[in-house]
């Protein structure tokens, strides 16, 4: 535990300065633990878009024997609290080298803050101190250590109820990192549009075209094959994104992980995969959003809770499906298959399922090519997440995310 003395904003006199203390403590102990996942619940008990994520997604992150960026990075967890003994601020910061950027560049995440401008300057700094002595030169955040697919981003605009395992916070937040002296280094869209609203004309007449041809057909993932999907999703991320992702690539055997973990949740009739004869060249997944179901749960996914999640799974219908990826590998780019896959895939959810609303989440604004697909489809931004860049070398140019 370290203890710092701070200058309060408000003076008691011309001569005589009030201080406030803050504490650092770093998360060790069962009860640092609990305190970081219980602070945020605190914090926002009155908002009712607040949705508590999971206490095991978060731990997970924290777990080496969960998370295999500890094989390449490092990872501290700190709590901040005042003279009283009160937590004001949490924060994650970490390293991770399979994180490539133009410069060596850490991460700041899961943070949470009053609204204090002073205690999130302190949080800051103490994130820039602590990536400064493993020789990083910039910061990012909010960001998560590991995939960008969860917890990545701030909300600065739309504040509605989050996604399964996406960030939410105060609109305060924003001033919090750009009067430190953060920048947007990118933008995450997410667009919504009703399931039986117009589809664009441009994908049905795409879909016309394609249905002709008896080599392109377009089938549902289904449960009892996840070992062939799982190979099929591989090959079309692998070409379609891979280059895109910092070198990342996916293999078989963690997909079929990853599918098999979402199995209980997986729809059978929103989830689609387009072929020229039996290759695979399209795909477009989504998922029901659990957070419709987990927002009863308090965080909570113990015994008595799992009972309770398929129950309310059960009897409560989910209105909401998540878009969670879409792909066209390079060779059918610009050819409008994407049109034949989702206006085959659109007829078939319309008459087996009971969404009414799809999100489409995210997409970076350096991403025209799918921005694009997602305006055609008449969708609307509903939400915008920014992943900040902070530079230590003020002297340093900032650029962008380069456009794809």
């Amino acid at each position: 535990m370290v203890i710092f003395i701070l200058p309060e904003k408000h003076y008691l006199s011309p001569t005589l300065a009030f201080y406030t203390m803050i504490i650092v403590e770093e998360v060790q102990s069962k009860t640092q633990k609990k305190e970081f996942l219980e602070f945020p619940a605190r914090l926002y008990q009155h908002d009712q878009n607040y949705i508590r994520p999971r206490n095991i997604d978060i731990e997970d992150i924290f777990n080496p024997e969960k998370n295999k960026f500890f094989n390449n990075g490092e990872c501290a967890r700190f709590l901040f609290k005042n003279q009283h003994n009160e937590t004001v601020g949490k924060v994650a910061v970490f390293i991770n080298d399979t994180y490539l950027q133009k410069q060596p560049t850490g991460g700041l995440g899961f943070f949470d803050c009053i609204n204090d401008q002073e205690t999130a300057n302190f949080i800051f700094g103490h994130c820039k101190n602590w990536l400064q002595q493993r020789g990083m030169e910039a910061m990012d955040g909010p960001i998560n250590f590991g995939e960008r697919d969860k917890f990545w981003g701030l909300v600065i605009e739309g504040y509605s109820e989050p996604l399964f395992c996406m960030n939410y916070n105060f609109p305060y937040y924003k001033d919090l990192f750009e009067n430190y002296g953060f920048k947007i280094y990118f933008e995450q869209l997410c667009f919504s549009r009703p399931i039986f609203a117009e589809v664009s004309r441009v994908f049905t007449v795409m879909h016309a075209k394609h249905s002709k041809n008896p080599d392109i057909s377009a089938r549902p993932m289904t449960k009892n094959n996840l070992e062939k999907f799982s190979k099929d999703f591989t090959e079309i991320y692998n070409k379609a994104w891979a280059a895109h992702g910092e070198g990342k690539y996916l293999d078989e055997t963690k997909t079929l992980k990853m599918f098999n973990m979402m199995k209980p949740i997986i729809n059978e009739h929103i989830s689609w995969f387009v072929y020229e004869k039996e290759k695979p060249i399209a795909m477009w997944m989504n998922l029901p959003d659990t957070n419709q179901w987990l927002k009863y749960l308090n965080g909570k996914f113990g015994i008595w809770e799992k009972l309770k999640f398929l129950w309310i799974k059960r009897f409560k219908k989910n209105e909401k499906m998540v878009g969670i990826v879409f792909g066209v590998i390079p060779e059918w780019q610009k050819k409008g298959i994407e049109g034949y896959m989702i206006w085959e895939g659109t007829q078939h959810l319309r008459k087996h399922t009971d969404f009414k609303v799809t999100e489409m989440q995210w997409i970076g604004d350096f991403n025209p090519k799918m921005i694009k697909i997602a305006e055609n489809l008449d969708t609307t931004v509903t939400r915008k997440l920014a992943t900040y860049r902070y530079l230590f070398n003020k002297h340093m140019k900032f650029e962008k995310h380069t456009m794809l």
